[in-house]
């Protein structure tokens, strides 16, 4: 039996002001989620968006992927992006804020954000059901 995932529905975007002050002393925000691939290799789609908007060398950066995957046991990780990007902050039906890459020019041009480095790939973890 499959389940179904709902996705999450934005009520309201943080300006400028609010995304700041959101980011108050946050150093980064990791997301899991089920992946929504059919036939998927690994079960878990993560991102992670580092709170800075400086272009970190490659190496850095996956210094930075090898931190997060011994730190949270994650696995089998493939299908990474890595760079900066525009990110917007939506109030939804959940409790905190979310964090939202914008990868459509669109997007970018009509919702208030922030550039933030983003890691987004998929894995497995044991830590993560």
């Amino acid at each position: 039996m499959q389940k179904t995932i709902k996705a999450l529905q934005a009520e309201n975007y943080l300006n400028p002001a609010e995304i700041e002050s959101h980011l108050e002393g946050v150093e980064y925000i990791i997301m899991a989620a089920p992946t929504t691939r059919d036939n998927p290799n690994t079960p878990i789609h993560f991102t992670i968006f580092l709170n800075t908007s400086d272009e970190l060398p490659v190496d850095v950066q996956h210094a930075i992927l090898d931190k997060f995957a011994d730190q949270y046991k994650i696995t089998n990780i493939y299908d990474i992006f890595s760079q900066l990007d525009a990110v917007a902050f939506a109030e939804t039906n959940l409790d905190s804020v979310m964090p939202m890459h914008l990868f459509k020019a669109e997007d970018k041009e009509n919702l208030e954000h922030t550039m933030m480095h983003i890691i987004d790939f998929e894995g497995n973890s044991a830590d993560f059901g």
